[in-house]
This record gives C-alpha cells, structure tokens and sequence, in this order.
C-alpha cells in the first residue's frame, strides 16, 4: 500500500527528518583521518536521544540478522550497511558513506552523504559528484503526475553517462510509519511496479553509484555490501515529499 500523508503527518516528518539533517551535519564536522567508525556511531546515538528522538536502526531486523548501531558507516568499496567498529579507522584518502535515520512521534526520517576523508583522488572526488548529481537528478523528477520510472531513469542516466555502475540489488523506498514502505524506488530502469506519483507521497531517494561494476555482494557479517570488483562506491539520500508545488526535500539541515 502506498501511502500519501495529511498536513498534519508531514509536519510530523519534517520534525523527524530535520533531526536527521541537523545529526548528519554535525557527524560532517567530526569525519578526519584517525576517527574511528565507532566513535561517530556513539556521536550519532548521543545526539539522537539528547534531541528526544529515537535511533531507526538501530535493532532493524532482516531475517534473523539484526543491526546493532544507530549509523551505517560505509567505507570506500562498501557500498551500504557497513558496521560501525573500535577497529574501523578512517583513513587520508578514504571516502565515507554515513547513513542515518531516527523515528519521532511514530514518523521516521532518513537521509545519507558520502563525504572524503582528508585529501582524495580525481576519481573518488568525481564519484562523489556524481552520485550527488544523480540524487538531485531523481528529486527533479519527484512532480506529480510523473511515475516513479522518471525518476529512476533521470538517476541511471546521470550516473551511467560519466561511465559509472548503478546498484541494483539496493534500492530506494517510500517512508513515513515504518522505514521501508511502498513503493519502491529503484535507481535503474526495471520491470517492475511504476506508479504515478501523487501528492502527499514521501520517498527515501538514495542512488548507489559505483566506478566500476554495479555488481554487489554481502559479507559474512550479513550487513556489509561491497562491490564485487572491489571498486570505489557513493551513496546519496534524501527523504522527499511530492507537494502541488514540486519536491520538497525534508533532511536537509
């Protein structure tokens, strides 16, 4: 089911997803060389409680596999979930992907940037660019009566035009009582459902881009995802309401 909330609801998720923004912002400032992942993982919890609102993944369960950490922190070729870590160390070079989300009065925001790590090559700076493009590319589309096919061509093409991979196999979501709601929003044109969007819709629009092969696999751990060619990956997100006067992006800080 597809869901088109009220005034009232998404002044509940405004709320929810400004929290995000603010979080992820303040992480921005403490991302350096010799950090630990574990280390933004215990800011970012701190920070959601201290602002009343309550972590989104913390306890998030697929299956029988259950995340342990309010953030996802994902490091070079981790294209998505990797595990905060003590041993984790953020490196001159590195690029990070921090992924986060909250829940506040039953409404959930969720929002990802990838950011470098001190100075980093031509090529992952480029990646970053254009996986940010490519989110902005898809919100553009977000205009009712459009279906959510443009958006996902608008993110592909983007992407696929300066020679990058798109993730498949991870895709973006509808959001507001649950993290992962209807429908889905995938970042590469495919068969599956494309409804028309309509006003009152939220959806979690997040491109996974990758400088070489869209092809991904999990590890042991059963979270982290990592490009198969072991490659560099970007991951941009926004949470994103369709109003009668266009998109209206609601994590931004």
């Amino acid at each position: 089911m597809i869901h088109r909330r009220s005034a009232k609801e998404l002044d509940l998720m405004r709320a929810a997803c400004h929290t995000v923004g603010e979080i992820l912002a303040r992480l921005r400032e403490l991302v350096r060389p010799g950090i630990s992942t574990a280390e933004l993982d215990r800011y970012a919890e701190e920070w959601t409680i201290e602002s009343g609102a309550t972590p989104a993944f913390k306890g998030y369960a697929v299956g029988r596999n259950v995340y342990p950490a309010t953030l996802c922190v994902s490091i070079n070729e981790e294209v998505v979930h990797g595990m905060p870590s003590p041993k984790r160390i953020l490196a001159e070079g590195d690029i990070v992907g921090l992924d986060f989300g909250v829940v506040r009065e039953g409404y959930y925001g969720d929002s990802a940037i990838t950011m470098p790590v001190g100075c980093t090559s031509e090529e992952a700076d480029d990646l970053i660019r254009v996986t940010r493009e490519s989110l902005e590319r898809g919100i553009e589309r977000l205009q009712v009566g459009n279906r959510i096919r443009d958006v996902s061509e608008a993110i592909q093409t983007h992407a696929e035009s300066h020679g990058y991979g798109v993730v498949r196999d991870f895709v973006g979501h509808g959001i507001g009582q649950r993290l992962h709601e209807e429908p889905q929003v995938p970042n590469y044109v495919g068969r599956g459902q494309n409804p028309r969007l309509k006003e009152g819709m939220v959806l979690a629009i997040e491109p996974m881009v990758c400088a070489g092969t869209y092809e991904v696999e999990v590890l042991d751990d059963g979270w982290t995802a990592v490009t198969r060619d072991r490659r560099l990956s970007a991951h941009f997100e926004h949470s994103v309401a369709v109003t009668a006067n266009g998109p209206e992006v609601l994590t931004l800080a």
